[in-house]
């Protein structure tokens, strides 16, 4: 029976929501599944991770207690776990806190890695990725001891399949390395990491200026959203980088995303092309972003999305 890891990032002690299809997607009929907790709560963690398949949490922690944040001494005492417990295969999320741990256990353990996987064959050592600015999805095979997989968040559905967990103690026996965290510091944001958000408003080029992003956020606030930007707006110095989507940003896969005055050039579009509802905002209905969408608005974004906003308030008060 194949052993799969599966590491479990949380926030605030809370599991990620895109961690749920991260489980879904390492599931197979005969495997066995590890959830590997690192900030010590695995017991408050244990009726949602058996809801979906976990079969058994490993409480990785240090011979003195919980491990604080440090991906170089999270990557170390993950890679212990793994040959503890006879780990073949781990998958985490592509997300901000992922592409600092799965690289360090790959180079750790020597082991191959593929990030941003759209799907995974845990017995055939494949995994599905977007290539070429969207355009095609190539197939990867990893050989090695281990297998490392970082999965596009939100792009698996969630499917519950639960089962009884038992939870598994283990100390490793890791120090603070060539790597300190002296402090860390959050920048001010509302909604979660753009490439976990479930929702995502995003702006382009006809927001016109960084204060007409207020109109998005008012909206956001209402959809429990994230706020994103195309790189026009990027680069005009509107918003930070951090918020861009696309190519050169950041690639995402909400279940709903809404694009306002963005014209849909290739680059833009291959950051969330994969994205399970698209809403267009934009007075030209014969934009790209018009013709790539589910849903289009031939309208200006800054009447439809203040009614869309009051229309969604009304909405949740009389629900």
């Amino acid at each position: 029976m194949p052993r799969i890891g599966v590491f479990i990032e949380t926030r605030e002690g809370r599991i990620k929501p895109a961690m749920s299809g991260v489980i879904t997607a390492a599931r197979g009929p005969n495997h066995e599944l590890y959830g590997l907790v690192l900030d010590g709560r695995a017991a408050d963690y244990k009726a949602q991770l058996q809801a979906f398949g976990i079969h058994r949490i490993v409480d990785v922690a240090s011979p003195t207690g919980p491990l604080g944040w440090n991906p170089d001494t999270w990557a170390r005492a993950i890679a212990l776990a793994m040959r503890e417990f006879g780990l073949e295969a781990l998958f985490g999320l592509t997300s901000a806190m992922g592409k600092e741990v799965l690289p360090r256990i790959a180079a750790i353990l020597d082991a191959p890695l593929l990030m941003d996987c759209l799907r995974v064959d845990v017995e055939k050592r494949t995994a599905e990725k977007s290539q070429f600015s969207g355009k095609t999805t190539g197939v990867f095979k990893l050989n090695g001891a281990h297998c490392l997989y970082g999965m596009r968040p939100n792009v698996i559905e969630a499917i519950p399949a639960p089962t009884e967990a038992k939870i598994d103690a283990f100390q490793a026996p890791v120090t603070e390395g060539a790597l300190i965290v002296e402090a860390l510091r959050l920048e001010a944001s509302r909604g979660v990491d753009l490439t976990e958000a479930e929702i995502i408003i995003s702006g382009g080029r006809a927001m016109q200026n960084g204060d007409n992003f207020r109109i998005l956020r008012e909206c956001a606030e209402v959809l429990g959203a994230s706020v994103g930007a195309s790189r026009v707006a990027v680069d005009a110095g509107w918003v930070p980088h951090s918020m861009q989507v696309g190519q050169t940003g950041k690639t995402v896969s909400p279940k709903l995303y809404i694009a306002c005055g963005i014209s849909g050039s290739v680059q833009h579009f291959a950051g969330m092309k994969t994205s399970g509802v698209i809403v267009a905002i934009n007075t030209d209905p014969k934009a790209v972003m018009m013709q790539h969408c589910d849903y289009g608005i031939a309208g200006d974004l800054f009447e439809v999305v203040p009614i869309l906003t009051r229309q969604l308030k009304a909405s949740l008060n009389h629900g």
